[in-house]
């Protein structure tokens, strides 16, 4: 696109050809954009350790601690109850590391980070798109660890390393499609600490009122109605079947993969739309 002025040359006027200023960023240039913003993500991490201080210790402390408070009480012993905690555990522990995206995202906009980046020659979505890539590696760590523990524990997956790994690999991107929702309360939120507090009173009634810990049938009626429902216990069942049996085929995981993707539908455009109106 062209631009065409009149430049006036004494009595009589030339015109002359100026390229247009344009915004547009090409698709490739905003993934570059958001892949360098991920890794400034991941340096944050290598400078400051202690951020990682919930995805290493939250691990370990939750396995220990509901695997000797509630085995001999669910399952008769501890090894016994493993296969149930570990699956539900690993789905508590990285869902619940999704509240970190939010909360640094709205740490990042009072800070002025966004502004400086506004006046980079970048894409606009980018720094938001690399802070959630950024902290798939958080996921990472904590389904890595809590997996590690349950070994170290005497835990034995059914389902061999294909299934953990593909249990592993759908909470991950689960927990990927969940951190959109925290995103956009990090954007339209005033503080971090009120996205951290709204985010962990919606997710401790979701985590804890499912089938992580304890068996449905055991539950009030009025309960089960709502745990069967809940989407953390269709994470929870397909992850256990993948983990112990090596199952692809449960609809567990075709519910879950379902609703990762509804969400990422649609709170990403949201969040987006709702972040450039801020940046």
């Amino acid at each position: 696109m062209t631009t065409t002025v009149a430049v006036p040359t004494g009595e009589r006027a030339t015109r002359a050809v100026i390229p247009a200023v344009s915004n547009h960023i090409p698709i490739r240039q905003a993934v570059a954009n958001s892949l360098t913003m991920a890794y400034r993500g991941i340096l944050k991490i290598k400078h400051n350790p202690e951020q990682l201080f919930d995805v290493t210790l939250q691990p370990i402390i939750f396995t220990l601690m509901f695997t000797y408070i509630f085995g001999g009480a669910i399952s008769g012993d501890v090894h016994s109850y493993l296969p149930v905690i570990i699956p539900g555990i690993l789905v508590q522990t990285v869902i619940t590391t999704s509240i970190v995206t939010g909360t640094q995202l709205r740490e990042d906009m009072d800070k002025g980070v966004f502004d400086r980046f506004k006046s980079l020659p970048i894409a606009r979505i980018a720094a938001l798109a690399g802070a959630l890539t950024a902290d798939m590696v958080r996921y990472g760590i904590a389904t890595v660890l809590t997996i590690v523990m349950g070994l170290i524990m005497g835990y034995r997956p059914g389902g061999g390393v294909v299934g953990v790994v593909a249990a592993a690999v759908v909470i991950v991107a689960c927990s990927f499609a969940v951190s959109w929702i925290f995103a956009l309360m990090g954007v339209l939120m005033n503080s971090a600490s009120s996205v951290q507090g709204v985010s962990m009173l919606i997710l401790f009634p979701l985590t804890f009122m499912s089938s992580a810990f304890v068996p449905v049938k055991t539950m009030p009626g009025w309960l089960q109605g709502f745990v069967n429902v809940n989407p953390v216990t269709h994470l929870v069942y397909a992850c256990r079947e993948l983990m112990n049996n090596g199952n692809f085929t449960s609809p567990h995981l075709a519910w879950s993969l379902l609703g990762a993707v509804v969400v990422v539908l649609i709170f990403a455009p949201l969040t987006v739309r709702m972040y450039m109106r801020k940046a």
